[in-house]
């Protein structure tokens, strides 16, 4: 408890739950590229995750994850703050100061994105416009069917085409990018990788990494956007 309460603890307990934030995030936006296979596969992917028990295991560590995330974040910054009242002078790409500001406003957009994310396409809360939701013909997608699961496909493209939507998302997923940028860099040194080829090697796969996901994902957001789609 000693360790995890000293500033090196909570460095190694931000990377470890950071790695397995980097893990869920590599494998959902794989999962979501079913998208572009059409909404039989799609439908099919989403139905075979909600039918297995292990979904709940996976959102009970990712939650917990998140949750110490956010907490040795906190813890950090006000140790960091108090260690160190006058700030790092490195402006550069992944240089301190540019990336503890871009980390910190960041993680207050994803945190922001991941509540509208569950709201949105999880628990088919009414986040969208009524009068959308009607000229769209939303509403025959109902959610709280339990008979039946819900049509994925056609909730994630029309979503998207609410412009509004489609822009918080490619927002979120450009602050995505930068997290995972600097956390991954951060988080190979946070867990020890001192030698040169390797923290250069580190660096570059958190960059391809982020650049990797951000593309990805607002892929997925633009084919739900203006594709032409059978819904």
């Amino acid at each position: 408890m000693r360790l995890f309460q000293s500033t090196i603890g909570l460095k190694i307990l931000m990377a470890l739950t950071g790695l397995v934030g980097v893990g869920f995030v590599i494998g959902h936006m794989l999962g979501n590229m079913q998208i572009f296979l059409g909404a039989e596969t799609l439908n099919a992917y989403a139905a075979s995750l909600h039918s297995t028990p292990l979904i709940w295991v996976a959102r009970i560590v990712l939650l917990a994850a998140v949750a110490i995330h956010v907490w040795t974040a906190v813890k950090l910054t006000a140790k960091i703050g108090k260690a160190r009242p006058v700030r790092y002078q490195d402006k550069g790409w992944l240089g301190a100061s540019y990336a503890t500001r871009t980390m910190r406003q960041g993680g207050f957009i994803l945190l922001a994105f991941i509540i509208y994310h569950l709201l949105h396409l999880t628990w088919g809360a009414p986040v969208l416009p009524e009068e959308y939701m009607a000229n769209a013909d939303w509403s025959n997608v109902d959610f709280d069917d339990k008979s039946t699961f819900p049509n994925v496909y056609k909730n994630v493209v029309m979503g998207f085409r609410f412009v509004p939507t489609a822009v918080f998302y490619i927002i979120a997923q450009v602050a995505l990018g930068l997290h995972l940028t600097h956390g991954i860099h951060s988080m190979s040194r946070s867990l020890g990788i001192s030698n040169p080829v390797w923290t250069e090697r580190a660096a570059k796969a958190a960059v391809a990494t982020g650049i990797g996901i951000t593309g990805g994902n607002i892929i997925i957001v633009l084919y739900g956007m203006f594709a032409n789609h059978s819904i």
